[in-house]
């Protein structure tokens, strides 16, 4: 391979070369965590599965009470915030820090939109009358959904953290581990909701 396709013309005026990607990527600790939650996770989602068996028509009934038009629009937020992620990284790993932020805030914004939308359906339920004592399928409804909707604030402010560094160029081509570190964690939230989203309002 020529040096010339080794070079990113990324960064105006200072071409770098473009850093290999690690695996897995970010760091090691976040991975310890991303498997807990992921494990976490599974142990609610199973129960919420084995617990609909038992009770088809009552999870029938109340699921079709769900907006799934919502649901089905803060998909569609994650999957583009998880682009724009991605987009993020590779930016990064070019030495790019400007457009790194760029993607970053943008991730953010589709983030946003997440929280606004799902507030608004917990604001329907609530003024409903609906809570976690309800009935079985609120309280896993409840439970599930908002336990997600905690990891999503959090991993927004972990964004904004590394959209801010990034925007100070507090990244390299050397050095991007923050970058990729907060990319694995919202990746794991999209994930999450990407099973999460079938489960609980599609499923019958």
């Amino acid at each position: 391979m020529s040096n010339d396709m080794k070079i990113s013309s990324a960064t105006p005026g200072d071409a770098q070369r473009v850093a290999a990607p690690n695996y897995p990527p970010g760091d090691l600790a976040i991975w310890i965590f991303i498997l807990a939650e992921l494990l976490v996770f599974a142990v609610f989602f199973a129960a919420y599965a084995f617990t609909r068996m038992n009770h088809v028509e009552l999870f029938n009934e109340y699921q079709a009470t769900l907006n799934r038009d919502a649901a089905l629009i803060n998909t569609l937020a994650l999957l583009t915030s998880s682009y724009f992620v991605m987009r993020g990284v590779v930016a990064a790993r070019e030495g790019n820090n400007a457009f790194c932020a760029r993607w970053l805030w943008a991730a953010v914004a589709m983030g946003v939109v997440f929280v606004v939308v799902k507030s608004a359906e917990y604001a329907h339920h609530l003024g409903a009358g609906v809570s976690l004592s309800t009935n079985t399928f609120y309280m896993f409804y409840l439970s599930l959904t908002f336990f997600h909707f905690m990891h999503v604030i959090l991993g927004m402010v972990i964004l904004v953290a590394v959209a801010v560094k990034a925007r100070g160029d507090g990244y390299s081509v050397e050095d991007h581990t923050g970058v990729e570190t907060g990319a694995s964690y919202w990746h794991m939230v999209d994930l999450l909701w990407l099973i999460l989203f079938p489960l609980v309002y599609v499923m019958r």
